[in-house]
């Protein structure tokens, strides 16, 4: 355990810091399984909201650096493009 004030402060907002992440990762991860379920369920009414949702939770983890804005960015490509692969297999 840290002696230093100003070092046991930075261990209390680093560990706040880390429940924060943690959570908006789960949130992140929850609604890509609920779109990825929605997907594979032939549901493309219900995906198209989803992907909506999820679009804009990664997009405010990237803003809050929570997640680099290239992961997000890749994850939101993935995501379209398996969502396309599923309507176009559809027909």
């Amino acid at each position: 355990m840290a002696n230093i004030k100003s070092a046991q402060k930075r261990i209390a907002t680093s560990e706040k810091k880390t429940q924060r992440n943690r959570m908006v990762k789960s949130e992140i991860n929850t609604s890509i399984k609920k779109f990825k379920a929605a997907v594979s369920g032939r549901e493309f009414d219900l995906a198209d909201e989803l992907l909506k949702v999820v679009f804009a939770d990664l997009d405010s983890a990237a803003t809050n650096n929570t997640m680099h804005k290239n992961k997000a960015a890749r994850n939101k490509a993935n995501l379209s493009k398996m969502l396309f692969a599923a309507k176009n297999k559809k027909k």
